[in-house]
């Protein structure tokens, strides 16, 4: 039989798996995150029919001669080449813009994708279309994030559905008092204050200039739940129109703030208050006074989420509060070509690929989080149209080497007749 019949047999299941390869890549041209694959051919071996020879006295040496005998497939190397972002508008649409994953689990290990179009289901948890919950890491405190413990865990809301009330302890007013106004004379502001319940009360602050450089300050409320206010200082400026330093050259002008609450109106409490007032000014402008900030809150419920590029996600609350619920992960590995494909657009690793390496998104090698856009696929049709015409071409060329093939063995036959 002739080695070129079995050389064209390989090439053809060659050929025929090159295109499976490139009609599965077509096939994902619109999947979301998808990473295209490629193949590419090696030799199988060659039978060596005569060895090479060193030169000897008058003659030169002569090469080998080989006859190969067959192809088969070098590699089916997945492209992790980035696919573009489609804009989504949806806050839990995400991709990663540079290197990296996304970590998800069902309960078991952990798997690995580029596809971002996530959602909440009806417990609160961040999830992919077929259910995988997103990893990260939750906040405690609903301010900070840790993102040093390698405990894992799903991003929910669960906990997140409402805020608590909580009372005013701290409050800073900033901005200018008029220097042009007359002794004796008084300015007052309203500041907002909340209790224990999450109930607001209105109390004003006063200021009444004493002479040029010296203003005293008081607090009172005419709130029914609040009895009376405890709370009233002094205020010294220098010659800069602000407020004067100690030896340390620090300006500091504090105060607290004690709400005596009427107990047949309300069980609430408020404070203590500790008030800062050392970035006042006094100018010769008009008075604008301000908060700079304050705490406290009445009670809210979750409206919508944010989730910024590092993948902090942030609960916004009716009451306008904002609170930090948690941190999405994003994994990235030495060689993202040694990871397995599993199905749903998703990978785990092998010992090709390494250990992940995980972290927050912007740090180290790995990419930010791009919210509100999805990657696409990375496929080239162009390119793929044109590896398949080769590749058709390829394989109609190995079927003429076995019709050849064939007519020389026939021919071999009729020589008997």
């Amino acid at each position: 039989m002739l080695r070129s019949m079995y050389s064209a047999v390989s090439g053809l299941k060659a050929h025929q798996a090159r295109m499976d390869v490139i009609g599965n890549n077509i096939a994902n041209v619109n999947t979301v995150g998808y990473k295209a694959s490629r193949m590419t051919f090696k030799e199988i071996f060659s039978q060596t029919i005569k060895g090479a020879s060193a030169p000897q006295g008058n003659g030169g040496g002569t090469n080998p001669q080989q006859i190969g005998l067959g192809v088969a497939i070098a590699s089916i190397d997945t492209l992790f080449t980035r696919g573009g972002a489609q804009r989504t508008d949806n806050p839990t649409d995400l991709s990663i813009d540079g290197n990296g994953f996304f970590i998800v689990s069902k309960g078991g290990a952990n798997l690995y994708t580029r596809a971002g179009n996530f959602s909440f289901d009806s417990q609160g948890d961040l999830v992919t279309p077929d259910g995988y919950k997103v990893l990260g890491w939750m906040s405690t405190d609903g301010k900070t994030v840790n993102t040093d413990t390698g405990n894992l865990v799903p991003i929910s809301l669960k906990n997140w559905s409402s805020i608590d009330p909580a009372a005013t302890t701290q409050l800073e007013i900033g901005g200018n008092i008029n220097a042009s106004t007359e002794i004796n004379g008084a300015i007052s502001y309203n500041i907002l204050v909340y209790d224990s319940q999450g109930g607001s009360h209105i109390a004003t602050i006063t200021f009444t200039k004493n002479d040029a450089t010296t203003w005293n300050w008081s607090v009172s409320s005419s709130d029914p739940a609040i009895s009376s206010v405890d709370g009233s200082g002094t205020l010294t400026f220098g010659a800069d129109g602000r407020i004067l330093p100690d030896a340390n050259g620090v300006r500091i002008a504090n105060g607290t703030l004690n709400f005596n609450m009427n107990t047949a109106v309300t069980s609430a409490t408020i404070g203590p208050v500790s008030l800062d007032l050392s970035r006042l000014t006094m100018f010769s402008s008009e008075t604008d006074l301000r908060e700079l900030s304050k705490d406290g809150n009445e009670a809210g419920s979750l409206e919508s989420i944010n989730i910024d590029k590092y993948g902090v996600v942030s609960g916004i609350y009716s009451n306008g509060r904002r609170q930090v619920i948690g941190q999405i992960a994003i994994a990235d590995f030495q060689n993202p070509m040694g990871l397995e494909k599993v199905g749903n657009t998703m990978f785990i690793n092998t010992v090709n690929s390494g250990e992940p390496m995980i972290g927050a998104a912007g740090t180290d090698t790995r990419g930010s989080i791009n919210p509100g856009t999805l990657e696409m696929s990375n496929v080239d049709l162009a390119n793929e149209f044109t590896d398949m015409i080769v590749t058709q071409r390829g394989f109609q060329a190995n079927a003429r080497v076995i019709t050849a093939s064939d007519e020389i063995l026939q021919d071999l036959v009729n020589m008997k007749r």
